[in-house]
């Protein structure tokens, strides 16, 4: 487990550079700066738990399992945003979003979530479960 959230940390900062990079470009920022924080590693880093919850969901739908991943981010995004903001730690703040709840989650994030919860789905699925001796 502690491979896998390693992998799953450095993935969800890989992601968010890529995308806070998009980010720049659409605010015509043609140096396509991205960033990410400290404190998104070990958040991006629970995506290890998607395993076990594949594995109790491996014979429904691609889009059921999207959206209970989708649900689960949020919940975990919202829960580790209200913690980090009561410290005035945390990183984002979408306070100024129209669809923002408490200025740590984005309900129009929600495709986003979507497709990324998949994305970890099959990138955990490719890392070899390492057997106990």
């Amino acid at each position: 487990m502690k491979k896998k959230f390693i992998m799953c940390g450095t993935l969800g900062w890989c992601l968010e550079i890529l995308f806070t990079s998009f980010h720049s470009f659409h605010e015509k920022d043609f140096t396509l700066t991205g960033h990410t924080s400290i404190w998104m590693f070990p958040i991006y880093g629970m995506a290890c738990f998607i395993a076990p919850i594949y594995r109790l969901l491996a014979k429904r739908s691609f889009f059921l399992r999207g959206c209970i991943y989708t649900l689960l981010i949020f919940l975990c995004e919202f829960c580790c945003g209200l913690t980090l903001k009561r410290h005035r730690l945390c990183p984002w703040d979408y306070s100024r979003a129209k669809l923002s709840i408490r200025g740590v989650i984005r309900l129009d994030y929600a495709p986003i979530w979507f497709f990324v919860g998949l994305l970890y789905e099959k990138f955990l699925l490719k890392i070899p479960v390492e057997k106990k001796s």
